[in-house]
């Protein structure tokens, strides 16, 4: 499910549900978020980096228990998602992630809150929350790329290729994942720490606030089923 690596002050972790395309199940959502809270407690680790397993990162929500699920059971599981999206995006430590293949939906998003993107040549990506009336991260995507082009790409649930994606600022740089170009960060946590805080405003609360006044919206479940059932249908 989820697979932890720590060497030279790297952790790195890998979502490896392949069989799944990596999807954000109840379970791994919160293996994913408490691994990343122990790297984040190690002043030992300087980078913390994710990857996934297979020909994808991450293909979004897992919705393979979709019929047993409440809708507060989606709820939570958003709610966790948006906790792990904004740990991550205030981590005090260097956070790389590398997608390869489909990046979609909670997996494009967690690709976006870390500080160095790298996708390979068939990576695509995709923000269709809005398709069934979730606001999830969109303001994140916001300082990622500019309001306007974040807002088109979420409210039009656009797919975007690699290079697309950069061009427009959400991915860092297209290339070979097994040759990243990343290195370890120059200054300590400490300060590392304080210029996040310096440069970067503190929004969790609205972050969150906008996710559940959205997801608390009657017919969160149905909204769902049907962008499923439209996945299904395009195939």
């Amino acid at each position: 499910m989820l697979r932890s690596q720590l060497a030279g002050g790297v952790t790195t972790l890998t979502l490896d549900r392949p069989e799944r395309g990596n999807a954000l199940a109840a379970d791994l959502v919160e293996a994913l978020l408490a691994a990343v809270q122990d790297a984040l407690a190690d002043d030992a680790v300087h980078t913390l980096m994710l990857t996934g397993q297979g020909a994808h990162f991450c293909t979004g929500l897992d919705l393979s228990d979709l019929a047993t699920c409440s809708e507060g059971d989606l709820l939570h599981r958003l709610v966790r998602i948006e906790t792990l999206l904004a740990t991550l995006w205030h981590a005090p430590i260097h956070t790389v992630a590398m997608a390869q293949g489909r990046t979609w939906g909670a997996g494009a998003d967690l690709f976006a809150v870390c500080e160095l993107r790298v996708a390979n040549p068939n990576a695509t990506f995709r923000f269709p929350g809005a398709q069934f009336g979730i606001v999830l991260g969109t303001r994140r995507l916001g300082e990622r790329m500019g309001v306007d082009a974040a807002r088109q790409v979420v409210s039009t649930g656009a797919e975007l290729d690699a290079d697309a994606a950069a061009r427009l600022g959400l991915v860092s740089s297209v290339g070979d994942l097994l040759s990243p170009s990343w290195s370890r960060p120059k200054v300590r946590r400490a300060t590392a720490a304080a210029i996040r805080a310096a440069s970067r405003a503190d929004h969790r609360d609205a972050d969150l606030a906008a996710l559940v006044r959205s997801a608390a919206e009657p017919g969160l479940k149905a909204g769902i089923e049907a962008y499923r059932q439209r996945l299904l249908d395009a195939r």
